[in-house]
């Protein structure tokens, strides 16, 4: 059965971490991971940079091969970055156990990741890999994946519930009864942490059904 695990990580330890050594105020929060002949080509969203150079941020990072500024939409970073699959990191954990990156987010405290593997034994290997490449991390949750109402709409417990409450305080409705301030704050999560679930939760919503159809 498909298995989800959330872990932790040191903010230094992953390469896009050394940014918080320059702006250490800002939010990077992962949007794909590409496998590539040579390359793992995370693209990723920087929030909270103001006016500053972002690409100038990011311009030491063992493994990296490169990291360039992709597109900006209201004061928000499209980034990506490439680095060599030879680098000993969580990313190359990722793809040597062939988990599905769900979500990775990472502050000047630290980074915090949901993976999904296909059954719990993925999710071991994951660790085993860890632990045999002495890569830091600290396993805070690990749960089967359920359908929700539905054969295949895999939404996770963060994501259907960030649905839920959006839908249930008026975020969709027109005008919306609610802001994404209002429904992050009866969450108890941030504004970007919200957008991100409901995106994420969508992309799985849309993919179960109309692009299925």
């Amino acid at each position: 059965m498909a298995t989800v695990m959330k872990f932790t990580s040191p903010a230094a330890e992953f390469p896009l971490g050394t940014v918080f050594e320059n702006l250490p105020g800002v939010t990077v929060e992962l949007e794909r991971l590409i496998p590539h002949d040579t390359l793992i080509i995370p693209y990723f969203w920087v929030r909270g940079a103001g006016d500053e150079d972002v690409e100038a941020a990011f311009e030491s990072h063992a493994g990296v091969t490169e990291i360039r500024l992709v597109d900006s939409v209201d004061g928000e970073y499209l980034m990506r970055a490439g680095w060599d699959r030879e680098y000993v990191g969580v990313l190359s954990a990722l793809v040597a156990t062939n988990l599905v990156l769900l979500s990775g987010v990472g502050t000047s405290d630290g980074w915090q990741f949901e993976v999904r593997g296909e059954s719990r034994e993925e999710i071991s290997e994951f660790r085993a890999y860890c632990q045999d490449k002495d890569i830091p991390i600290d396993i805070t949750a690990v749960h089967a994946l359920l359908p929700v109402r539905g054969e295949g709409y895999e939404l996770t417990d963060s994501q259907r519930e960030a649905l839920l409450a959006a839908y249930e305080r008026g975020y969709f409705d027109s005008p919306r009864e609610a802001s994404l301030e209002e429904v992050a704050a009866d969450l108890g999560i941030t504004q970007q942490s919200l957008s991100s679930r409901l995106r994420r939760g969508h992309r799985r919503l849309i993919a179960a059904t109309l692009a299925g159809s």
